[in-house]
């Protein structure tokens, strides 16, 4: 059925207006997936053993899961109260977006972002309103801060910044907190948080102390390799979350996801991620020089990932003609249309795979060095 079929039932103008979030593509050939951001790695040591060891599967899990919340909290310096848990930190986006923000409020992020932000406020009405990135495709804060209003009532925050890489400096978060109303909640969105290699950079950890309108977002779906479990967590006040959970779908972390985090928080696990995490970013940083060596003007990729700007000089015309010769090789990158390509980070040999297609689309616009 086509994507524009009409629908059988009245449906609202609004959420059919609104493009729905798209996974990344399976590779129809040979070739390699860049486009979702996973780990390329196996699990992390215990994992598997903690997810074959939950044989009841008849049973729902553990109403509050103290312990992983427990172990979370004490990363974080928190009781196990301060700590939401959700079916990835997606899932407490748009909880947090549907308590805070309903019908005639907004609800503020930069853009390009996470795809999914402007989706968040559908279901309770509020207005999405994104704010342009810099010519660094980094948060434009001042803009940002200029563009609350009396009706904002959430910000997002997403460091690093999901596509283009950079993530936000602790100076420039605090200055701009400093412009921001204290009844206004603020999510800090990090779950690139364990590839930041930048000393300047804003840590959750650190600050979320010193904010009581601040949450920090997490997720075991990246770093840990658990994607495909979908267990992500959020850390702040618990009355935000309390307000959270009135709005979140009953029962949706599993038991066996609940076992894999904390398998996955285990301090054998936490050495091997440690290594893991190391060699992806000696990955993307090879990568990112290699790029530029092209004539890509590569931001500061601060992910499991890098960035290819669409523009005429230090980028690429068109990102979804690179994205196209991509797939012709067998290789799945993510386009966004008007905006650049996102290439994620996975397998050593996948980084030669990466410059020769980018060389020869470079080449054949006659662009190449």
């Amino acid at each position: 059925m086509s994507d524009n079929a009409p629908t059988p039932v009245q449906i609202r103008a609004d959420v059919l207006a609104t493009p729905a979030y798209r996974q990344g593509a399976t590779p129809t050939k040979a070739g390699f997936k860049l486009s979702s951001n996973e780990n390329p790695f196996p699990p992390l040591p215990g994992v598997l053993e903690a997810i074959t060891a939950r044989s009841e599967v008849n049973r729902y899990a553990a109403a509050a899961m103290p312990e992983l919340r427990a172990q979370i909290g004490a990363a974080f310096g928190v009781a196990g109260d301060h700590v939401h848990l959700a079916a990835g930190s997606v899932a407490i986006l748009y909880q947090l977006v549907h308590a805070a923000a309903g019908a005639g409020d907004e609800y503020l992020y930069a853009w390009p972002s996470f795809e999914a932000y402007p989706a968040l406020g559908l279901a309770s009405g509020a207005t999405p309103v994104g704010v342009p990135l810099t010519a660094t495709a980094e948060h434009d804060l001042d803009a940002m801060a200029a563009a609350i209003t009396e009706r904002t009532r959430v910000i997002l925050l997403c460091t690093p910044n999901n596509p283009t890489g950079p993530a936000l400096r602790r100076a420039d978060f605090d200055s701009f907190m400093a412009r921001v109303p204290a009844h206004t909640l603020v999510v800090l969105d990090e779950a690139y948080r364990e590839f930041v290699t930048d000393p300047a950079a804003v840590r959750g950890e650190e600050v979320l102390a010193e904010y009581p309108n601040l949450v920090v977002l997490r997720t075991f779906s990246k770093a840990y390799g658990l994607a495909a479990l979908r267990i992500g967590y959020g850390v702040g006040d618990p009355a935000i979350f309390r307000a959270a959970a009135s709005v979140s779908i009953p029962l949706s972390v599993t038991g066996i996801a609940e076992s894999a985090a904390r398998a996955a928080l285990a301090p054998e696990a936490r050495a091997v991620l440690a290594e893991q995490v190391a060699t992806l970013v000696e990955r993307r940083d090879r990568l990112s020089a290699a790029l530029r060596e092209l004539g890509i003007d590569v931001p500061d990729a601060q992910g499991n990932y890098v960035w290819i700007p669409e523009r005429a000089s230090g980028g690429v015309p068109d990102a979804l003609a690179l994205a196209a010769a991509f797939a012709a090789e067998g290789t799945l990158v993510r386009p966004f249309a008007g905006s650049g390509v996102r290439i994620s980070v996975g397998e050593e040999e996948s980084l030669t795979v990466i410059i020769d297609i980018v060389r020869d689309h470079l080449a054949q616009l006659g662009g190449a060095a």
